[in-house]
C-alpha cells in the first residue's frame, strides 16, 4: 500500500535541501569571491568552500529516494 506521507516527506526533503543549498552557495559564493579578489591565491580553498554546500542536497536526495522507494511499495 502506499504511503502518501512519504510521498510528502519526500518532496519537502528534497525541496529543503535545494532551498538550503542555494542559500549557502550565495553567503559562501559572495564571501569567496570578495576573498580571492584580495588573495588570488585562495582560488583552491574557495573552490573547497563551493562544493562543500553541495553535500547538503545529495543527502536530501538520498533520504528522498529512500522515502520514494515506501510510496511505491508493493
Amino acid at each position: 500500500m502506499a504511503d502518501p506521507l512519504a510521498a510528502m516527506a519526500a518532496a519537502l526533503s528534497i525541496a529543503g535541501t535545494g532551498i538550503a543549498t542555494a542559500w549557502a552557495q550565495k553567503v559562501v559564493g559572495g564571501a569567496t569571491v570578495g576573498a580571492m579578489a584580495e588573495k588570488p591565491e585562495l582560488f583552491g580553498r574557495g573552490l573547497v568552500l563551493m562544493a562543500l554546500p553541495e553535500t547538503i542536497v545529495v543527502f536530501g536526495l538520498v533520504l528522498g529516494l529512500q522515502l520514494l522507494s515506501k510510496v511505491a511499495g508493493p
